[in-house]
């Protein structure tokens, strides 16, 4: 693994409680940054800065709907009240139902844009805010998928709700470039996480093994490095990207 070095550095991550969003906080903070996460759930994002800051690391926890706009000022005030700085705003929070387009429901539809759409396109735009009016370089990023690109069943409006994020990150990355802000995004693939572990009949992992051209289902770890790459000072000529990760499985597209 490539070691980066982000000591001083401040990242506010939504949805960071467990599965990648806390991957990429926890080693974010091994790299130095101090970190402001994200849950809707208190305990959990409780414990999840417990376990980062009993590594040595700087972490505070927010509870609340990463959705509302409330909870993204919330967290970014909290980076310039305790550390006086904001580099990094990561928008990982994110929900997926289940349904076919036939059937789908309006709370169901509601609840996706709240979340995915909403909330990340919030925590950018308050993030961009503070970032310019302080003269702060920084990095946003945004979580995408590899069903905003490839059809998968059953997931229409996460799938377009996906879409709409790695559009979100080629505008913004005109929009912000003069301002020496990147926006980028990824589309990881199927990756093993708590929320994954019982799909597929609980054969998730063996299933997408089958059917991923390099024969492996994701780890977290496996986006967290992405994430931490275009967070990076090697990263600062991207913008405006989104970088799939997903072993190659968007060339050939089987369904599960």
């Amino acid at each position: 693994m490539v070691k980066y070095s982000f000591q001083g550095k401040v990242a506010v991550i939504t949805g960071a409680a467990v599965g990648i969003g806390y991957e990429i906080a926890s080693q974010l903070s091994l790299a130095g940054a101090s970190v402001i996460l994200n849950d809707i759930d208190k305990s959990l994002a409780d414990q999840a800065a417990n376990n980062i800051s009993a590594t040595g690391g700087q972490c505070i926890a927010v509870e609340g709907d990463a959705g509302e706009v409330q909870t993204v000022e919330k967290m970014i005030a909290l980076a310039y009240e305790h550390f006086g700085r904001l580099d990094f705003a990561i928008a990982n929070a994110g929900i997926t139902t289940f349904g076919s387009f036939l059937n789908y429901k309006e709370e169901d539809f509601q609840k996706i844009l709240k979340v995915n759409l909403k909330g990340s396109f919030f925590l950018a735009q308050k993030a961009a805010q503070k970032m310019i009016e302080t003269g702060q370089k920084g990095r946003i990023l945004l979580m995408s998928s590899v069903t905003g690109f490839t059809f998968h069943p059953d997931l229409t409006a996460y799938g377009m709700s996906k879409a709409a994020l790695a559009f979100l990150a080629k505008n913004l990355g005109v929009e912000l470039a003069t301002h020496q802000i990147t926006v980028n995004a990824i589309a990881p693939g199927a990756t093993n996480t708590n929320r994954t572990a019982d799909l597929e009949q609980g054969n998730y992992v063996e299933t997408w093994e089958k059917i991923t051209p390099n024969g492996r289902c994701a780890t977290t770890e496996d986006i967290a490095h992405t994430a931490l790459f275009l967070l990076s000072d090697e990263a600062q000529h991207i913008t405006g990207q989104t970088l799939i990760v997903d072993g190659g499985w968007t060339s050939t597209s089987p369904p599960p």
